[in-house]
């Protein structure tokens, strides 16, 4: 099993707070050693298709999200050939099948369930990398 090191991470949150403890939370990980957050889904999809940025290994992104939400954003992220292949992965606080099952149908890896306690954030990155080593499938 191959060692992953200096992933770069694109996060897409709105919620401010949320923001701060994801983006702790991923800085705080080892593996990781670029992370972006933008607003929305918007911005993500701006942001991959900008020719000047380098494209991230890794993409995590709330569902519930203004202008354009997680889903779309997925599912647009799916379709483009020049993008399809980075890893995604989806969480939010709705945590109903239809969101879970639309999340894995649109490309994602993996849906977490948003946590309630700040200090749970820290174990996203723990189960992503998890799920890209393949000690989560």
């Amino acid at each position: 099993m191959a060692v992953l090191k200096d992933l770069h991470i694109l996060i897409a949150e709105d919620d401010i707070d949320d923001s701060e403890m994801i983006l702790e939370s991923f800085l705080a990980h080892p593996a990781f050693i670029k992370v972006m957050v933008v607003k929305n889904g918007k911005e993500l999809l701006d942001l991959l298709k900008d020719e000047n940025e380098r494209k991230p290994d890794i993409i995590l992104t709330d569902i519930n999200m203004p202008l354009v939400n997680g889903l779309e954003a997925l599912k647009a992220i799916q379709r483009d050939p020049a993008l399809k292949d980075i890893a995604t992965f989806a969480y939010s606080t709705s945590t109903t099948s239809l969101y879970i099952n639309k999340c894995l149908e649109f490309g994602a890896r993996f849906f977490f369930p948003k946590p309630a306690i700040s200090t749970d954030f820290y174990q996203i990155p723990e189960k992503l990398y998890e799920v890209l080593s393949g000690k989560i499938l």
